[in-house]
């Protein structure tokens, strides 16, 4: 059922100059801002030869990770992404096994536009968990 691992996140209050970062320092590709409204961020990657690296940003004062910042005023990894096949099986499946799916269990259309779901960090070891169809 679980894939590879897509991506890792990192909340951070500028993800321009995060990213930046991680493309002097390791030659990354670094993508180009987008602003997510139904997710409440601003995404940037950094693709590396076996992952990438998500930046988030908050996007206006409602954003889900303005908490986050203020909790972690440096940043912080805020979730890991894992690819599912079928994401509805999945969750079904995540669901029958007692795991929590955050939000009203609707998969929504995430970064890479594919869908997505986030499932409780105290389910999975204190780790916010996005599942994203392959």
């Amino acid at each position: 059922m679980l894939g590879r691992l897509n991506h890792v996140a990192i909340a951070t209050k500028d993800a321009v100059k995060a990213a930046r970062i991680y493309g002097a320092a390791f030659g990354a590709e670094i993508s180009e801002a987008v602003a997510l409204p139904e997710h409440g961020v601003t995404t940037v990657f950094a693709t590396l030869p076996n992952t990438k690296i998500e930046f988030i940003e908050p996007l206006g004062e409602t954003s889900p990770i303005a908490k986050f910042l203020e909790r972690n005023a440096d940043g912080g990894i805020h979730h890991v992404c894992y690819e599912v096949v079928d994401i509805v099986a999945s969750r079904d499946t995540l669901v029958k096994e007692g795991a929590r799916v955050l939000g009203d269990g609707v998969p929504k259309i995430g970064a890479h536009g594919k869908p997505v779901l986030f499932l409780h960090p105290k389910d999975f070891s204190g780790a916010l968990v996005e599942i994203e169809q392959a």
